[in-house]
């Protein structure tokens, strides 16, 4: 199971991209600027991973090349290479050839943690957007309309494999874990798929219906993870600048599915989450 993650992130990644792209053509074919404008914004957040790249790179002092620039331009760098724990680097398809070989089996668990920490922040900051963007044309400006369906579907499985890797990953990490069997991989996909799809299509039907409130119902629950987490003390981040920003996104995050930010059991803190989560849609689906 361990050698096939790498290869289903990576076609998930490639179906997820053709269907953005097609999107892109099929708005600005059609003449609809508007949703080919929106779409093409969606793109932009994606450049933050891209940048952290190229930083990875240059404290690795790999020297500056014209190639690796534009594959970061075209969002292609962090397929091309990517930075261990150990400042050691390595391509995402070399990880899918020594995926096969148990003498590395510690390089590769510890190259594809770092992956699946790339993949979770690229897959929030640029696929997350994109999903709910083609989620309300699908829903609420063209039901009938496949290609926003499409793009939507596989952006939201997209999102859900990546949570499920970076949270099997950093299992794995832990001493005395083993891997995953297929089954039980299975299962968290389909659960983070549900999850995240209800929150989605309760977002979007709300937006239908109240137009711009959502942003309202959205940032009040926004404010209430963000101060949740600043009570929790999370000492991930040690400057105070940067501690703020980090529960800040961390809070935005939290408006769609739980990522566990603290060691130790969580069984108190999932709770309190699911609690407020469920208790904001169905706020929203009785308004």
């Amino acid at each position: 199971m361990r050698g096939a993650i790498p290869g289903l992130s990576l076609a998930l990644l490639a179906a997820e991209r053709g269907a953005r792209l097609y999107a892109i053509i099929h708005y600005l074919v059609h003449g609809q600027l508007g949703w080919f404008g929106l779409t093409m914004a969606c793109v932009v957040p994606g450049y933050a991973a891209q940048l952290l790249s190229i930083l990875w790179f240059r404290e690795d002092r790999h020297a500056r090349s014209c190639w690796l620039l534009v594959l970061h331009l075209l969002q292609l760098g962090l397929w091309k290479r990517w930075t261990s724990q150990h400042g050691d680097s390595c391509r995402y398809w070399d990880v899918l050839r020594m995926a096969g070989s148990s003498a590395r089996a510690g390089e590769v668990l510890t190259q594809l943690g770092d992956v699946c920490v790339l993949q979770l922040l690229e897959a929030l900051l640029q696929t997350l957007p994109h999903l709910l963007l083609q989620a309300y044309v699908a829903v609420a400006v063209d039901p009938v309309g496949f290609i926003p369906g499409v793009s939507a579907g596989l952006s939201l499985l997209s999102l859900a494999w990546a949570l499920v890797s970076y949270s099997h990953f950093t299992c794995l990490l832990k001493p005395g874990h083993l891997s995953l069997p297929a089954v039980a991989m299975l299962c968290l996909l389909l659960w983070r798929t549900g999850m995240l799809g209800t929150r989605v299509l309760a977002l979007v039907l709300f937006a239908r219906l109240y137009s711009f409130w959502v942003f309202a119902v959205a940032g009040v629950h926004w404010l209430l993870m963000s101060f949740w987490l600043v009570a929790q003390q999370t000492d991930i981040v040690a400057q105070p600048c940067r501690w703020r920003l980090f529960n800040g996104l961390v809070g935005a995050v939290y408006i769609f599915c739980y990522i566990n930010v603290r060691p130790g059991p969580s069984k108190t803190r999932v709770s309190v989450f699911y609690t407020v989560s469920t208790q904001g849609i169905h706020y929203s689906t009785w308004m």
